[in-house]
């Protein structure tokens, strides 16, 4: 079966593997499903996993998105690996404060912050 990125972009820069969101809104769950599968077998082919998600498309995340989220952090943290979050706007940042998510994940102003930070 061929892979297909569908919802996301990923480049590599200098070891770590930045993801960039193709939907400005990841609400419903079929996306979220693909999304989560994606996000998967780029941890399972990672050997020392550096991840970064670059949030900077994204308008507006479900809760289910966030449940994601966690679930990929802890696949992450199996693999002794390092997640970052960057580029998420003021509204979604709300969100994370109000679930406090933010304690969970590290969160960047921009990329390179996070980049610099692995």
């Amino acid at each position: 079966m061929p892979e297909e990125q569908t919802h996301l972009s990923v480049k590599d820069s200098g070891g770590v593997q930045v993801v960039e969101f193709a939907d400005r809104k990841i609400l419903d769950e079929l996306s979220i499903a693909e999304i989560t599968e994606e996000l998967g077998q780029i941890v399972q082919r990672m050997k020392q996993v550096k991840l970064l998600l670059n949030f900077k498309n994204v308008e507006h995340l479900s809760s289910a998105a966030l449940s994601m989220l966690i679930t990929l952090n802890k696949q992450v943290n199996e693999k002794k690996g390092q997640l970052k979050l960057s580029d998420i706007s003021a509204p979604i940042y709300e969100v994370f404060k109000i679930t406090r998510l933010n304690k969970l994940f590290s969160m960047y102003a921009t990329a390179r912050d996070a980049i610099d930070d692995f």
